[in-house]
């Protein structure tokens, strides 16, 4: 299953967001209000829950900058990867994409394919102001 984001203009430098992106505990401030529980874990590693749903651990798996960074599914019966697509649209902007991956048995991905598409969007359309 991939789900993607809407692409969301940045009025930061590819560098500033892959910056922000890359600093775990930033993404606080991008979830959603339904929010439980964040806990950052380590320096590449937090733990979220939304209301409802069971906690999620996510961490960096791998970073390209000023471009690219995938953060994944650590430990957990569910193999995923969340990953934040950033290009250079002019100078000192860009836009972000993030794209959710995984392998989900079809009525698994039926059943989520709703709630994390939100979920990506309110991400993404979050980073303009967080930064």
């Amino acid at each position: 299953m991939k789900l993607e984001s809407p692409k969301i203009s940045v009025s930061k430098s590819p560098q500033e967001v892959f910056e922000f992106l890359s600093d775990v505990k930033n993404f606080e401030a991008l979830m959603p209000e339904n929010i439980s529980k964040f806990e950052v874990l380590d320096t590449d590693k937090f733990l979220f829950a939304l209301k409802g749903m069971p906690e999620i651990i996510l961490k960096k798996k791998e970073a390209i900058a000023p471009n690219k960074i995938v953060l994944g599914a650590a430990g957990g019966k569910l193999d995923f990867s969340l990953i934040g697509n950033i290009a250079e649209t002019g100078n000192d902007s860009s836009e972000v994409q993030l794209e959710f991956t995984g392998d989900f048995n079809p009525m698994m991905a039926m059943m989520i394919k709703g709630p994390i598409s939100k979920f990506i969007e309110t991400l993404a359309t979050s980073i303009p102001e967080a930064i």
